[in-house]
């Protein structure tokens, strides 16, 4: 962790899933210092207590600060002595981004600027904006609002010398157990005696686990060129697939998974790269890297200048992946302490 000694890293949004995620890792090295950034106090009560608890040789280096990525003043106030931020705070349930599209924008589009504009004006060295494959081909207002945090974070990139702050974005898939996910769910519907509930068993889905996304912040942060959109290469699954793994984990009946229907503002397969991204996206072993556009503010140049060779890579999806078997998404799920944890209070084996 030699690039984040004696550092002081930001975190927004850092009392979810990602940021907890984020604190197991770097708790324990030679980073300086981690700020916490969101707006909830309970939250931030909740993990003081808890790294405490668990971590308190090194407790210390976790700084709390109270505010919303929607006040440029309150983000300003957290910024003095950055040097990195992981720009996770969002607004992430489709439903309710459905049903209060300005709520999103306020946070996903907005925030972000905020964030970025704050950022620049106090110097921050590197920053890394966390997207979703919803925002590729988004069909919803949820992934409307991260596909323009993203167009706000390139055209934001454009607008500083890379040297002195460089922006990137990460976009991945579905992260297993994350707050709000699928799978803490039907743990929960199989406690209770319940039926699991489903959209559509042939809907596909990327999956990745928490450790997996930091890895790939952590290697846009290292590798990525200001204003790249950085993709991992993940696996996918069915729903159906993904129930019955997590039916045969925890003793759920697998015949009595109840199809519920897909809810508005859903897709039947999700993109991580879309086939315009792939025109000129360069294949980087694990993942791919999409660069931006930069011709500069001389419109003349988009009508003029186009490509005269085409990238031969098509659509990375949900669907052309490689699709996970139920053995394989078991595999995958007993890597996650959250899993472990809960087999354990249940009694069974694994």
């Amino acid at each position: 962790m030699s690039l984040f000694k004696g550092k002081t890293l930001l975190i927004t949004g850092g009392t979810g899933s990602f940021g907890n995620a984020v604190l197991n890792r770097f708790l324990r090295t030679d980073i300086g210092e981690i700020r916490v950034f969101s707006r909830d106090e309970k939250k931030q009560d909740d993990m003081r207590h808890e790294f405490q608890a668990k971590m308190p040789e090194v407790a210390e280096k976790i700084k709390f600060y109270i505010g919303d990525v929607r006040d440029i003043q309150s983000v300003r106030n957290a910024m003095h002595g950055v040097d990195y931020i992981f720009h996770a705070a969002a607004l992430k349930q489709v439903p309710s981004c459905e049903f209060f599209p300005i709520e999103a924008v306020k946070t996903n589009v907005i925030g972000t600027e905020n964030v970025l504009t704050a950022a620049i004006e106090a110097g921050v060295k590197n920053i890394v904006c966390l997207s979703t494959d919803k925002a590729a081909y988004p069909v919803n207002a949820m992934g409307i609002s991260k596909a323009l945090e993203e167009r706000v974070a390139v055209a934001k990139a454009r607008t500083v010398s890379p040297e002195k702050t460089k922006i990137c974005c990460t976009r991945y898939g579905n992260v297993m157990c994350s707050r709000g996910s699928v799978i803490p769910l039907w743990i929960e519907q199989i406690k209770n005696g319940q039926p699991i509930t489903l959209t559509d068993g042939s809907m596909t889905r990327f999956i990745m686990s928490l450790d997996e996304a930091v890895d790939l912040v952590l290697f846009a942060f290292e590798n990525g060129v200001s204003g790249d959109i950085l993709v991992q290469k993940a696996p996918a699954c069915t729903i159906q697939t993904q129930a019955e793994a997590v039916c045969e984990l925890f003793g759920g009946d697998k015949n009595a998974i109840k199809v519920i229907g897909i809810r508005h503002g859903e897709k039947m397969y999700e993109t991580l790269l879309t086939n315009e991204e792939c025109a000129h996206a360069v294949d980087m072993g694990d993942f791919y890297r999409v660069p931006a556009d930069n011709r500069g503010l001389n419109y003349d140049k988009y009508f003029n200048n186009g490509d005269v060779e085409r990238n031969p890579l098509t659509q990375f999806d949900s669907n052309n992946t490689k699709l996970l078997t139920v053995e394989e998404v078991k595999a995958k799920l007993l890597t996650l302490s959250y899993i472990r944890e809960e087999l354990d209070k249940m009694g069974r084996k694994y």
